[in-house]
């Protein structure tokens, strides 16, 4: 069967997290994604710890077989080619691609692309169908537009940062780089709609991706700007400020979430608790009392898990319909029935070696019904299907080829 997004031509310029995500769901649906790299510098990820090869994974390399993970997991699906966008017959060339191509992304800094000469203003001129996204830290409009950022600054610039931890505590990142993740899954979806444009109209655009605007459009579904007003803290720890209890509890053998975001919910606890008591006291069953009273409310949780196991308390929770889930460990998580069914954890292989990795990867998150999606082949050597793409998009011969790879254009 084919893929939704057969037949599509992207071209990649993107490195780190935030692009190669964009291309890799890009890549998992179907499209042709073709990795753009500099012969000089090649991709950053793709010989940087912590690496994979015959000795297993490590922080340092030690055989001249050893890839980096990231690479490994970030360019599956893709093919891989290098080309110097600074010399005038690299940038010649990438506009023949592009001329063909039917997206392009990058993640360049602000300024970068234009300065190459391959911005959009410069694409549509010789592919007016053409889709082109940018994903920065801060978009291509607005006064903060030319600063140079890294998940890090853009968690702290949008707030997350200052309610993410505990109250008494300092400002805590996500653990995850959140906003790249999401500012690679809005491109993504970006491109897609672009292309339905495209296809119902005839007409390409620009897809103005900014990593800032993604992070708070999903934080800002929560009434922040109301805390103060609201005497809430910023930080609520694992609380949420619209329901109580919504915490996690200590168990006999770790910890479990536990969420009541209803009063059915609520009152199904208190029944798996044996608190039925509870239900006759107005303030333990007014929800806004229970939000600004948690401590009160999570202390009834709390004696209730502190004395079973986590399995215990799951169970009982799952049999009364309360949302609960154990806190596992990374390593639990990578033998969780639930993802391995769903193929969400899948081998990775290191293309150096032709083996398995010694890590593995996400698989592709959405299922469709009609249409398969994945990731049909592993990471690519850097630049193996340079040549290829040279002669079948740019009518190159090989001798063309070889003059290229001799100026170092290639």
């Amino acid at each position: 069967m084919k893929k939704i997004l057969d037949g599509i031509v992207v071209l990649d310029l993107t490195r780190f997290f935030s692009g190669p995500q964009a291309t890799l769901l890009l890549a998992g649906m179907g499209a042709e994604v073709i990795k753009i790299d500099d012969p000089k510098t090649g991709d950053p990820t793709a010989y940087a710890p912590p690496f994979d090869g015959p000795r297993g994974v490590s922080f340092e390399s030690t055989t001249d077989e050893d890839m980096g993970l990231a690479y490994l997991k970030r360019q599956r699906g893709k093919q891989s080619m290098t080309l110097d966008l600074k010399a005038p017959r690299g940038r010649e060339i990438f506009l023949q691609l592009a001329a063909k191509a039917d997206v392009v992304v990058e993640n360049f800094s602000p300024g970068v692309a234009a300065r190459l000469g391959v911005d959009y203003s410069a694409l549509r001129k010789i592919n007016p169908a053409i889709i082109y996204c940018a994903i920065t830290g801060y978009g291509s409009t607005g006064s903060h537009k030319d600063a140079k950022a890294y998940d890090l600054m853009i968690q702290a610039a949008v707030g997350i940062m200052s309610m993410t931890g505990h109250p008494d505590g300092p400002p805590v990142k996500i653990a995850s780089p959140i906003s790249d993740a999401l500012a690679g899954s809005f491109a993504a979806s970006g491109v897609v709609a672009a292309l339905l444009h495209r296809e119902r109209t005839g007409e390409g655009q620009a897809v103005d991706v900014s990593m800032a605007d993604c992070l708070f459009a999903l934080i800002f579904d929560e009434p922040v700007d109301c805390y103060e007003r609201l005497k809430v803290a910023a930080r609520q720890g694992n609380r949420i400020m619209r329901f109580s209890p919504f915490n996690t509890f200590a168990t006999t053998d770790g910890w479990v979430a536990i969420g009541a975001a209803t009063d059915a919910e609520w009152r199904s606890l208190l029944d798996a608790m044996g608190r039925a008591d509870i239900k006759n006291d107005p303030d333990m069953m007014n929800i806004g009392w229970r939000i600004v009273n948690n401590d009160k409310v999570d202390a009834v949780v709390t004696a209730w898990t502190i004395g079973k196991s986590k399995s215990a308390v799951v169970d009982a929770l799952a049999a009364a319909r309360v949302p609960c889930s154990p806190v596992r460990s990374t390593q639990e998580v990578m033998q969780w029935s639930q993802l391995l069914e769903r193929d969400m954890i899948v081998p990775l292989t290191n293309p150096l070696t032709g083996v398995a990795a010694g890590a593995r990867g996400p698989g592709f998150p959405i299922k469709f019904s009609q249409t398969p999606a994945g990731y049909g082949t592993p990471a690519p050597l850097p630049g193996a299907h340079t040549e290829a793409v040279l002669a079948r998009f740019a009518h190159l011969s090989a001798a063309e080829v070889r003059q290229l790879r001799n100026d170092g254009i290639i």
